[in-house]
């Protein structure tokens, strides 16, 4: 079911069309984690901690139990497999992915600083307008790297672990994350739990993409020296790992300081001997992004 949805994921990503009918089931869940935190996310920090968690548990109630649900109601064989198949696909990111972060490698390269700065802004957090070319291509690296392990890596992980419910429970853990699980006045408290959780649930994959990386990039000794040298110097437990790797395969250095809005991050740098990104970079970050996941596809027939 799982090597189902990669193949299908891969070639067709989700359709525009497909989207416009009836949008996407991340974008559900999104909309129940809103209407929740505007219900509940007030009052002491106390109470914010508990509403926050009580989210987390309706959340995925409301997401696991239909899961399970139509799995038990799949049939056997090859049938249950390509529907299952089907089910599992939106919960993948491969070819929308590697889209984005294309959409802003082409204007680089081509020196339409312009288009880049937007395309870049539509997957990353800081302001485009501070980023000159280095800049852009640094930030698309450290997105595929850390949407990689979010996106691909471990939906897969947990759909093989456990099935629809597996891979739907991560997704809704994620989605709460990257909604709620900021540390600001408004998400610090309330958002606690669902930070937490996420970081427990990426604890392994993040680290899986880190190696599927160093393996796939002809240079697993550099990328694995990196990877085991700096991926706790970064200020995420988890994302630091495929980062390094990728900073380690690609010779160049990640992370490093960045504007948001009008504050200014002063994080230490991955690889910092490392050269300053630029458009080849940025290039072969995709073609090693597109041997990574032919990869996954060959682990996951091992698996079957």
């Amino acid at each position: 079911m799982i090597l189902v949805a990669f193949l299908i994921d891969s070639l067709f990503g989700w359709p525009r069309a497909l989207f416009e009918r009836i949008s996407h089931p991340v974008v559900w869940i999104g909309a129940l984690i809103s209407g929740l935190e505007a219900r509940l996310n007030d009052g002491d920090p106390q109470r914010r901690r508990s509403m926050g968690a009580v989210t987390v548990v309706l959340v995925l109630l409301a997401s696991v139990v239909p899961a399970m649900i139509l799995q038990n109601a799949l049939p056997d064989g090859l049938a249950g497999a390509l529907l299952g198949g089907l089910l599992a696909w939106p919960f993948l990111a491969v070819r929308s992915m590697r889209d984005h972060v294309a959409d802003v490698a082409r204007p680089l390269a081509e020196g339409d600083i312009g288009a880049a700065r937007r395309a870049v802004a539509k997957i990353v957090g800081r302001d485009p307008v501070r980023l000159d070319r280095s800049g852009i291509a640094r930030a698309a690296l450290e997105s595929l790297a850390e949407n990689t392990s979010d996106g691909i890596v471990a939906p897969l992980f947990w759909g093989v672990i456990g099935g629809l419910p597996g891979l739907v429970a991560y997704k809704a853990i994620n989605t709460m994350d990257s909604m709620i699980g900021h540390r600001n006045a408004r998400y610090e408290d309330f958002g606690k739990a669902a930070a937490r959780l996420d970081d427990l649930v990426n604890l392994v994959p993040a680290r899986l993409t880190g190696l599927l990386f160093a393996l796939a990039s002809g240079r697993p000794r550099a990328a694995l020296r990196v990877m085991r040298r700096d991926a706790a110097h970064h200020r995420s437990p988890n994302a630091g790992w495929p980062e390094a790797a990728l900073a380690g395969a690609l010779s160049v250095r990640l992370s490093g300081p960045r504007v948001y809005g009008d504050v200014v991050a002063d994080e230490p740098w991955v690889n910092a001997a490392g050269e300053d990104a630029g458009p080849d970079a940025l290039s072969r970050g995709l073609r090693l992004y597109r041997r990574t996941m032919v990869l996954c596809g060959v682990l996951l027939l091992v698996l079957l």
